[in-house]
Order: C-alpha cells, then sequence, then structure tokens
C-alpha cells in the first residue's frame, strides 16, 4: 500500500496561534496540571503554616521647630522647599551612634535560642502549650537534643575571641543548673554553671536562666556590634507621615513582639536624650559665647562713653542740636538694621545659592540702607565741625550700649534656655505590636502564589514536553511518514486491568486475553478492522506471514499481536502465533501457559514444530513461546531452521503472526521481516514521536523490508483529536443489538 504525497500548500506551516489547539492541550492534560499545582498549593500552605510569625511593633514620634527665646517663638526661617523639618531627624534616628548603643545596652549582639528540629521544629515549638506539672515537651523518637517546647535560655554576657565572632556554639546543658559549651567541631571549650561568670581560653560567659532537660542544646553566638547595628538599620523602618508635618512612624520587624517592643522603646528613648543633650549642647555653646563677648564689648562701651565724656568737656560742654539729634537717630536705626540684616545673610549662605530670588532680595535692602546711609553721611557733611564729632561719638556709643544690652539679654535667655532644655523630640505612641495578626507570612498570599507558581511550572513542563517529545496524537501525522495506517486501536481500561493481573500473577497460569474476557471491548472492534484490511492485503502479499513490530518499547505491540490473532481464530483460520521476543518474551503468561520449549529450542535443538506447538484456549489459535533465554537470538533467526520453521508454518496455518522486539532496540525484527509476506508497525497514542517512527521506517527499508501500514494503538478520546478518527468509535456493541 502507498499513500499519496501531500501538496506543498498543505504542508506550509501556519504562523498564526491557535487559541484553540492550546485551549484542547490544557483540557487533554488536566490531571498532570491539576496535580502539579495541587503539590505547589499544598508546599505553600506547608509554608505558611510551619513558617515562622514575623510581628512588627510601631512607634511614633513628633518633632517640633526649634525654639527661640523665652517667649517659645519658633525659628522662622524660610528653608528650600526640597528640605523636609524631619529629614535630618530620620537620618540621626537611623545612625550608628542611637542603633549601635540600643544593641549594646539590650545585648542584641548576643544569639541564644534552644536547637529545634529542621523544616517543623520551630513550629511544634510554638504550639506546645505548658501543661500543669510539666513545663517541657516531651522530645520526639528520643531525639532529646532538640527543644520541643518551653526551653529557655538567657545570657548575660558572652565574650569570645576574635576568630570566633559570628561562628555559633553550642551549649549543652548538663541537669540542674550545670551546663558545657561546645565549639563547631564537637570540643569542649568550658563548663560553667548558672549565674556564676566563667572564663577560659578566651571565652567568657555568664547564663542567668536556663530550663531544659539534660542534654538539650542550644545555640549561642557572639556577632560584631557593627554587623549587628547595620542588620537592624535594614530592619528598622522610619518615614514621615507627610511633608513638613514633623510627625515620624517607626516600624521593627521581628519574631518576638516582646523583643521588638523593648527595642524600638530603648532606640525611642536613646534617640529623645540625644536630642536633649544636642540642644542643651547648643544652648551652652551659645551662652559661652555671648558670655565670651560680654566683656569685649563692656570695655568698648566705656571707652566710647569715655571719649564722649572728654569731647563734651574738650569743647566746653558742648551739646547736640535738635537736627544733630534726629540726624543721629536716624543713622543708629539704619547701623541696628544693617547688623540685623547681615545676620540674616550670614543664616541665608547656609541654605541658599547667590541666585536664589530670597538672596537677591536681602541683598537690595542691604544696599538701599546703605544708600540712605550715605546720603546721611553727605547731610552729616554739611553740620559744623563740633556737631559732627558729637554726633560720631554718641553714635559709637549708642550703637555699642545696644549690642551691650542685646548681648546682656540673649545671655540671661540662653541661661534659662539650657537649664530648662526639653529638645524639640517627643514621644507620642510607644511601642506596641501585634500579637494576634502577625505581619508575615501572609498566608493568604503565599498559598495564592504558590498555586500561581505551579500552575506556571505545569505549563512550561507540558510545553517542554510537547516541544521535545510529542508523541503523534492522530494517523494523519503518520500518513505524511508514508506510511498508511491500517487501524486505530483504542485505550481500554479493561486491558490496563488485565496488565496489572499479569503483572501481579507470578506464576502466569490465568489467560490474560481481551479478546477472549471482553470480546465486546472498542479495542476489539478496532482489531477486527484490522484483520478485514489484512486479509485483502495477503490477497498480494507473498505468504501468509505478518511480522509485527514496534519503533521502541512500550507501544503495545505484544497486546496487538495476541489479540488480532485470538480475532483473526475466531473467524474460523487456523492461526498461529510466534513470539520471536528470546529475550523478554512474555505472551504465554497472556495465554496463561506454563512455558517450556519454544522457538530457542526449535532453532538451537532442531526440534520439530509438533515439540513446540502448543495449544490455547481459543478454538483454531496455535502459540508458540520464546523458549528459554538464548545467549544469540540474533544468530539463531538468521540461521535457515528459522525460514524452514516459517516455511512449515506457513503451509499447516492459514495464518502465521509473528511478535518481534522493537526495531530501533534490536535488530530482530530485521531479520524476521525479510521472511514475511506483511510487515507492520505499531506506533503508541501520544508516545511514538513522530521521528521515531520515521527513523524505524527508515531502518527497516535499509534492510530491504518494506511496510506495508503501521497501527496506531491506545488511541485516548481527546479534545485535541478529531471525534473519529480510525477506530475512535463512540459506539459498542451490544448482545441486544
Amino acid at each position: 500500500m502507498s499513500v499519496m504525497p501531500r501538496s506543498s500548500l498543505e504542508t506550509l506551516q501556519d504562523t498564526r496561534i491557535d487559541v484553540a489547539g492550546l485551549l484542547r492541550l490544557l483540557f487533554d492534560h488536566k490531571k498532570m496540571i491539576l496535580a502539579i499545582t495541587g503539590l505547589f498549593t499544598l508546599l505553600g500552605l506547608f509554608y505558611a503554616v510551619v513558617a515562622t510569625p514575623i510581628y512588627v511593633s510601631g512607634a511614633m514620634i513628633q518633632i517640633e521647630q526649634k525654639k527661640n527665646g523665652l517667649n517659645g517663638t519658633p525659628e522662622v526661617i524660610n528653608r528650600p522647599d526640597s528640605v523636609s523639618i524631619a529629614a535630618t531627624e530620620i537620618e540621626l534616628l537611623k545612625s550608628r551612634a542611637v542603633l549601635g548603643r540600643a544593641v549594646e545596652l539590650l545585648k542584641l549582639d548576643i544569639v541564644a535560642k534552644p536547637r529545634h528540629l529542621p523544616l517543623i521544629g520551630d513550629y511544634l515549638a510554638r504550639r506546645y502549650k505548658p501543661e500543669a506539672g510539666q513545663a517541657l515537651a516531651a522530645p520526639w523518637l528520643g531525639m532529646g537534643a532538640y527543644g520541643w517546647g518551653g526551653e529557655q535560655i538567657k545570657v548575660f554576657s558572652l565574650d569570645v575571641p576574635e576568630e570566633y565572632l559570628g561562628e555559633p556554639l553550642t551549649l549543652v546543658a548538663d541537669g540542674g543548673d550545670a551546663y558545657h559549651l561546645l565549639n563547631a567541631d564537637d570540643q569542649l571549650i568550658l563548663r560553667g554553671e548558672l549565674k556564676k561568670p566563667v572564663v577560659e581560653k578566651g571565652f567568657s560567659i555568664e547564663v542567668d536562666e536556663l530550663v531544659a532537660r539534660p542534654g538539650t542544646e542550644f545555640i549561642v553566638a557572639k556577632n560584631r556590634l557593627l554587623t549587628t547595628t547595620l542588620n537592624y538599620q535594614k530592619l528598622l523602618k522610619v518615614v514621615e507621615a507627610g511633608k513638613d508635618s514633623g510627625i515620624i512612624y517607626m516600624t521593627l520587624e521581628d519574631p518576638n513582639p516582646q523583643q521588638a517592643d523593648r527595642i524600638l522603646d530603648k532606640i525611642s528613648h536613646l534617640y529623645v536624650l540625644q536630642n536633649v543633650e544636642r540642644s542643651s549642647a547648643e544652648a551652652s555653646q551659645r551662652l559661652q559665647f555671648l558670655r565670651s563677648q560680654l566683656p569685649v564689648v563692656r570695655m568698648d562701651l566705656e571707652k566710647a562713653e569715655a571719649a564722649y565724656n572728654a569731647y563734651q568737656t574738650t569743647a566746653k560742654s558742648a551739646d547736640i542740636s535738635v537736627e544733630t539729634r534726629g540726624v543721629l537717630d536716624q543713622v543708629v536705626g539704619i547701623d541696628n538694621q544693617l547688623s540685623e540684616l547681615k545676620l540674616k545673610r550670614d543664616e541665608y549662605d547656609r541654605l541658599y545659592t547667590p541666585s536664589h530670588p530670597t538672596y537677591q532680595a536681602l541683598l537690595k535692602q542691604v544696599s538701599s540702607l546703605q544708600e540712605r546711609k550715605a546720603q546721611l553721611q553727605k547731610r552729616i557733611q554739611t553740620l559744623p565741625v563740633t556737631q559732627q564729632e558729637l554726633l560720631r561719638l554718641s553714635r559709637d556709643m549708642q550703637v555699642t550700649r545696644q549690642t551691650y544690652t542685646s548681648l546682656l539679654n540673649k545671655a540671661q535667655e540662653q541661661d534659662i534656655i539650657r537649664a530648662g532644655t526639653i529638645g524639640n523630640v517627643r514621644v507620642i505612641d510607644t511601642a506596641q505590636a501585634n500579637v494576634e495578626q502577625p505581619a508575615k507570612p501572609m498566608r493568604k498570599v503565599i498559598v495564592l502564589l504558590a498555586t500561581l507558581l505551579g500552575f506556571c511550572v505545569a505549563l512550561g513542563v507540558l510545553f517542554l514536553r510537547q516541544a521535545f517529545y510529542r508523541g503523534v496524537e492522530n494517523p494523519e501525522a503518520i500518513e505524511q511518514l508514508g506510511l498508511s495506517v491500517l487501524a486505530a486501536i483504542p485505550y481500554s481500561r479493561q486491558q490496563e486491568r488485565l496488565e496489572k493481573e499479569r503483572k501481579g500473577d507470578v506464576l502466569g497460569h490465568t489467560p490474560k486475553l481481551l479478546a477472549a474476557s471482553t470480546p465486546g471491548d472498542l479495542a476489539n472492534e478496532a482489531i477486527r478492522s484490522l484483520r478485514t484490511n489484512l486479509h485483502f492485503a495477503l490477497l498480494e502479499a507473498r505468504n501468509n506471514v505478518v511480522m509485527l513490530t514496534s519503533p521502541a518499547p512500550g507501544a503495545g505491540k505484544s497486546f496487538v499481536s495476541s489479540n488480532l490473532a485470538a480475532i483473526v481464530a475466531q473467524s474460523g483460520l487456523r492461526t498461529l502465533l510466534i513470539d520471536a521476543d528470546m529475550r523478554k518474551g512474555y505472551l504465554h503468561r497472556v495465554f496463561g501457559l506454563t512455558p517450556r520449549h519454544g522457538l530457542s529450542d526449535a532453532l538451537s535443538s532442531h526440534r520439530p514444530l509438533s515439540e513446540v506447538i502448543l495449544p490455547t484456549e481459543v478454538p483454531e489459535l496455535d502459540f508458540i513461546s520464546c523458549g528459554f533465554a538464548a545467549p544469540n537470538p540474533s544468530e539463531l533467526l538468521m540461521h535457515d531452521n528459522f525460514a524452514q520453521l516459517l516455511r512449515d508454518a506457513s503451509s499447516m496455518y492459514d495464518l502465521v503472526i509473528v511478535d518481534t522486539p522493537p526495531v530501533l532496540a534490536v535488530t530482530d525484527a530485521a531479520l524476521v521481516g525479510r521472511l514475511c509476506g506483511i510487515c507492520l508497525l505499531v506506533t503508541r497514542f501520544g508516545q511514538s514521536p513522530a521521528s521515531e517512527i520515521d527513523t524505524a521506517r527508515r531502518r527497516l527499508g535499509q534492510s530491504g523490508i518494506h511496510l506495508q501500514g503501521a497501527i496506531l494503538n491506545g488511541v485516548k478520546r481527546k479534545a485535541s483529536t478529531a471525534a473519529y478518527d480510525y477506530g475512535a468509535y463512540a459506539y459498542r456493541y451490544d448482545a441486544k443489538d
């Protein structure tokens, strides 16, 4: 039989995405997708339940604007929009000066915890609730080295050599108040008792509390202070509630909510204390500066007064006229304004660039006052010489007196401020963790993500299987290789049950033939159609010998050959079935026959057919088993004895069916096929790739064997296959029909 070649138009690949095909593919492999997705869901659920809960402790701090003076008025300085009030304070709050001090005071660089069973140890310890008279949980399976619930340890101090920093040590309870410390190599470091410091070999430890069974192990470690501080810098979250709001929220995550509260409260306390100390230091520095300037200004004032009085005496009690008094007041006022603007300019130098509009406005004010001062200087020059000198001396004296008075007032204010410094930071909400609802793990989210991940993995596995090892699922794929499909045999659940029974029956005395047990099965109906096709094919064949082979194991070749022989025999034709797999043949177990002399014995020992032919329970069906395992099956099949055996059998029977090993595994099929009139290739639905079928066809062709057709076995009704594909019928024969 031959197949007409397809046109080039039919072989063109369609570049469009077949959405319907993808959906059918997913539906066909729904069990695998559900299995993988369910597995990931269970793993996610297991992690969500077993994972250590993480609690979040939160606190709130208010940062007020700094006060200036006794009336408590805030410093009003126009700052750039990019500068936040709390930006600097947040960085100070997260500084190593604050966090490092908190770590040192709370001894957070010391790690001490019971050793738990991996994976589920922490969960079991958390779930344990002490009962009356039983503070510790009983160990499982005698594993007393692990902590199972109720164990407690508190290390007051721990110092280790430099090379042991960050290295976990093992503390073992010895019973009572005794314990001993081991290194990573289980070498003894020291022995000690509770509440007694022990120093030995560069190690120093003091344990305040130890509640455990004798033999229970604890993990203790001394971390570097800097490392622990940097870790808490990552864990501490500090954010401002809003721009320029001055409200700061602090959060800290920790498995122990009480410890999280203590750490956060300690950080808040240290930060407030540092702020108070910083504010007090600023006030002290200002006061010291003011007090250092007071004597200098006092001396300048005395010199100015002395000069003014001396000139009055020399000028014979000359006094300032009304006109000069008016000019003097204006000059003094301008000088005071220039002094204030100079201080403001010094402040603006830290905040703005010279090109900033605010800075330019200040410079314009200074320039305007200097112009007014210059005009007054011209007016002063028109006055008499005596009045000019008196005006100059009087101006110096008044300006110096105002400066001295201002310094004296500010010194008094700073002294009072320093004495009552409370800082500009206060704690609004103390640390408090929600122990009823941990922040992590988010169980619903974890389970959902695990389910989505499982679904994606299932899709990946499915598409990889389809891409790298995709078995044929319709006869058209086989026909494109140049082979005609004689029959498509549906998948039979009854045959699956018989296969399980055959594997469980060690003796193999019970027949496991589908054609005999369930004649009306759809698979048998498809095999009957194969029998009809063989009838017409044998009319043109050189003999009545039919060979069945397969590309690889697992195609169902033995199932097809045994049931085909039984169905042909049921039609009244004398049929002989030969199991030519002299390596792993098992067809005798299908018929429930006891293995004895078979094909290998007939070929090697020249036994006649009458001694190797076995009758079966199926009328008109005889059987030749594979015989005892032969060391040289290929050599036996190449011998003339095998050709003579087939000629004798062909003359005695209407049809001879030879079951051979897979052609890609061994060369037996090529040796048998040269002596047979019809050669058929059995393929498996969804398991036999097109490349494998084509390789088998070409290998047989190289041996001069022409395949008359192929058989598609194990066809399953799938959404991705057509409804009526060569035997996948949607009906069955019943007795009443």
